[in-house]
């Protein structure tokens, strides 16, 4: 009798993500019927198939956020800053902290004896 399969353990998300998700995919949709906009046409435009579009909107955090971003960016949902001069701005000030940072983490294993 051949072993079962082992069913991977659904991912647990916290409230935040799980709400923060909820609420873009709430605001592409709001965008969208705004713009007079079917799903499956926003589907098309975003390269998704219209039950990919339904999960992004329902908020879904298991949909891949390029997808998330991109159908939000279509119908108009604003992700960081507008201004797509301050996203690069943003963008070049977090590559600087980054190359100030190290490149690894590395834990310190050193044992404090304080029990003097």
């Amino acid at each position: 009798m051949p072993a079962a399969a082992k069913q991977p353990s659904a991912r647990a998300y916290s409230r935040y993500a799980r709400e923060a998700t909820t609420l873009l995919g709430q605001l592409i949709r709001i965008n969208r019927i705004e713009r007079k906009m079917g799903v499956e046409e926003l589907a098309n435009r975003t390269g998704v198939s219209r039950d990919m579009m339904r999960r992004i909107e329902a908020g879904d955090p298991r949909c891949g956020i390029g997808l998330v971003f991109e159908a939000a960016t279509i119908v108009g949902v604003p992700l960081f800053d507008e201004d797509h001069t301050r996203l690069s701005e943003h963008r070049s000030l977090q590559n600087e902290r980054l190359r100030l940072l190290p490149k690894a983490i590395r834990k310190d294993e050193t044992v404090v004896k304080d029990d003097f």
